[in-house]
């Protein structure tokens, strides 16, 4: 008889299917896909984990009528909701600038400024190609719709526009701007030797130093491209939405930075973002600083 009426209540579900709960299915997918990038090799992921084993915890003390453990679970999460938007702060704020940087809301980069940023890319390029041949260390952060103006107050400004020759004097060892990041905006060098927040992501490979720490963790916070040259190998690197990938060429990086700022009307929508953009991760032969 049970077995009747399940077979009927699953046959009633489906008479009642619409397209719309195709759509309702669709949308509760991507929701949960984003959620899951915000918080992959994270310290919050291991929360979210926590958090799940929790709701299991409770819903099974509901079955097997251990109402005291259920009474203990319920109180808990009840006053955990509010620790849960402390703890995952950082991820909640990522959530709402995804939100507002994707093409329903905003403007994309081209449509606004897209006469000044072909210069920009092969100054940037060049620089970088000079760079790396001579092994001279560099970190670029190049500033998308997240504004940075909090990194840029730690360093010296600079307002000047983007140059081969510029770029490399500030990255000259000895020099009073080396040491730190340049942040661009468009085709504008803001400022020099700023300081970025160093990754909290455990996993990283032992031989990545600070620069390239430095640069995953401000690709963490913001939707900034970040660029840095090796000091001790003089490879190329880019990091974002706190991915790295390495070993770079010059015609590579310059199709990077191209597409950056010069988006086509697939990149730049909303559903190609659940594709990203997946490269090799090799790992370095030797340590960088």
């Amino acid at each position: 008889m049970n077995t009747t009426k399940f077979i009927q209540s699953i046959k009633d579900t489906l008479s009642n299917f619409r397209f719309n709960n195709v759509i309702d299915i669709l949308i509760i997918a991507i929701i949960i896909y984003q959620l899951y990038k915000l918080v992959r090799q994270t310290r919050a992921e291991q929360l979210a984990k926590g958090l799940v084993v929790l709701l299991v915890v409770t819903k099974l003390s509901g079955w097997f009528r251990l109402y005291t453990l259920r009474w203990m679970l319920d109180r808990v999460l009840s006053a955990g909701l509010i620790a849960l938007v402390v703890i995952f702060q950082p991820e909640i704020r990522r959530a709402f600038e995804f939100i507002g940087r994707s093409q329903f809301v905003t403007r994309s980069f081209r449509e606004s400024h897209g006469k000044e940023i072909h210069p920009a890319v092969e100054e940037i390029v060049q620089a970088c190609g000079s760079l790396s041949r001579q092994k001279i260390g560099a970190l670029i952060v190049i500033e998308r719709k997240t504004g940075l103006n909090e990194i840029v107050e730690t360093g010296t400004p600079i307002d000047g526009k983007v140059s081969m020759g510029l770029l490399i004097n500030i990255f000259i060892p000895n020099t009073p701007l080396h040491d730190g990041a340049v942040i661009i905006k468009r085709g504008e060098i803001r400022a020099a030797a700023c300081f970025l927040p160093i990754t909290d992501n455990n996993r990283l490979s032992k031989d990545l130093g600070t620069r390239h720490r430095a640069a995953l963790g401000i690709s963490e916070k913001s939707d900034c491209f970040v660029i840095v040259v090796s000091e001790e190998t003089g490879a190329i690197s880019t990091c974002e939405s706190g991915e790295i990938s390495r070993y770079l060429d010059e015609e590579t990086l310059r199709k990077k930075l191209t597409a950056i700022y010069n988006p086509t009307p697939e990149e730049s929508s909303f559903f190609s973002k659940l594709k990203g953009d997946i490269y090799a991760k090799k790992q370095d032969p030797e340590s960088d600083s």
